[in-house]
């Protein structure tokens, strides 16, 4: 109708502590307007008062009151395989959209798809087919991890597949994502290692140092050469050592890397994650899950790309052939990392979502529209109870998870 605009939806969450990058606000207020948020800061309600749910409304929408309640930024996972008992590797849009969605309920907004070493034509018809996924909007991109790693340090990957990084096989690879490739997890020691790192620096692909067997020095020459993420730290590598340091303090304590931990209690002493975070800080922490299929499922018998996994007790292990018994991934989920880091292992809240939703923004350069609750970007949220526990998750302005409170 000529002089009638059209009203975009706009919902305002009120009286909750609002985790900002400035710290946290206390009965905070944020404003949500079609995909975006429009508002995040002290609620300016008279006497600091949020009404309650269904009852004063925002121009154009309604108010919930969250009362209790923490709203952070949607978590960020930069290193995840699988969940809800599907699997980025089958190489299937149905599998993929099962994985990003069993994260998203558990607060993770944005995920890259993270592969497991195979044959490189296989990895290849794997991108292609995610790359889809990515120009859609439902996932953040591809991470290769394998198939060049270290047959030393290989973990649950499949031995008779790796292969040395020649830069050609590894732009095969990222040719095939089609612009969507984020991510490259190699060994640099091998052959065609620094090659292939300052290949990926080139063309504005994250060079990732894991499942390597590198000395110090050798840590060091990858992130001169360009390299600037450590693949879960600690985990498939060799540890450190009073006379042979190795890759971890190398990449420790280099400003430029950033670290991703996998905060599950199985993969990582609570020691050494505190020793980790402490010594790079939530600046160059990503908290990831490294999650295979069962993420979100319950034990039982799952694939992990050409292999098989049996999951009991929560934990992961590759069940048959020469790698038999290895940690196979993770079962975690994002929510569960927040939790244990802010309920045992003495992170405040600012800094645990630093590192699960700011810093692995920043790092692959999506900190324009996802990581922290501001004007302008993507409403992606999540909404915990007072022990933590995800309430409600809202991406791009529509609630995957509706909190139902009031």
């Amino acid at each position: 109708m000529v002089g009638r605009t059209a009203r975009t939806a706009r919902t305002v969450l009120r009286g909750a502590r609002v985790v900002l990058p400035t710290g946290v606000v206390e009965n905070g207020r944020v404003t949500v307007e079609g995909r975006h948020i429009v508002e995040a800061g002290a609620d300016r309600a008279a006497g600091g008062s949020a009404p309650a749910a269904g009852g004063e409304a925002a121009p154009g929408g309604p108010a919930l009151d969250l009362t209790g309640h923490w709203i952070v930024p949607g978590f960020v996972d930069m290193h995840v395989h699988g969940g809800g008992g599907a699997s980025f590797s089958s190489g299937t849009a149905e599998e993929a959209l099962t994985v990003a969605r069993t994260h998203r309920r558990h607060g993770t907004t944005t995920l890259l798809a993270s592969t497991v070493t195979g044959d490189l034509d296989d990895l290849a018809r794997q991108a292609a087919a995610l790359s889809e996924l990515v120009e859609q909007g439902e996932l953040a991109g591809v991470h290769f991890e394998g198939p060049f790693i270290s047959p030393h340090r290989c973990g649950a990957h499949q031995p008779s597949l790796l292969r040395h990084p020649d830069p050609a096989d590894v732009r095969k690879l990222v040719d095939a994502a089609r612009g969507t490739a984020k991510m490259v997890t190699l060994a640099p020691e091998l052959p065609g290692g620094l090659d292939s790192v300052r290949l990926l620096a080139d063309s504005g692909v994250i060079a990732a140092v894991g499942h390597t067997d590198a000395a110090y020095d050798a840590a060091l020459e990858a992130v001169e050469a360009g390299a600037t993420v450590a693949t879960h730290l600690f985990n498939a590598m060799p540890p450190l050592l009073h006379r042979e340091p190795g890759p971890v303090a190398a990449l420790l304590e280099d400003e430029r890397v950033t670290v991703e931990l996998i905060n599950d209690g199985t993969h990582l002493h609570p020691a050494a994650l505190r020793l980790a975070f402490h010594r790079a800080g939530a600046g160059r922490v990503a908290f990831i899950t490294d999650a295979m299929g069962a993420a979100g499922m319950s034990d039982g018998i799952y694939p992990l790309g050409p292999m098989e996994v049996e999951v009991t007790d929560g934990v992961a292990r590759i069940s048959t052939g020469p790698t038999a018994g290895s940690i196979a991934g993770s079962t975690l989920t994002l929510d569960r990392a927040f939790a244990r880091a802010v309920t045992l292992d003495g992170l405040s809240v600012p800094e645990a979502v630093r590192a699960l939703s700011a810093t692995p923004a920043k790092v692959l350069g999506l900190d324009d529209r996802v990581g922290s609750l501001e004007a302008g970007k993507d409403a992606d949220l999540v909404v915990l109870g007072e022990d933590f526990a995800v309430v409600g998750v809202m991406r791009h302005g529509a609630w995957v998870i509706d909190p139902e409170v009031g």
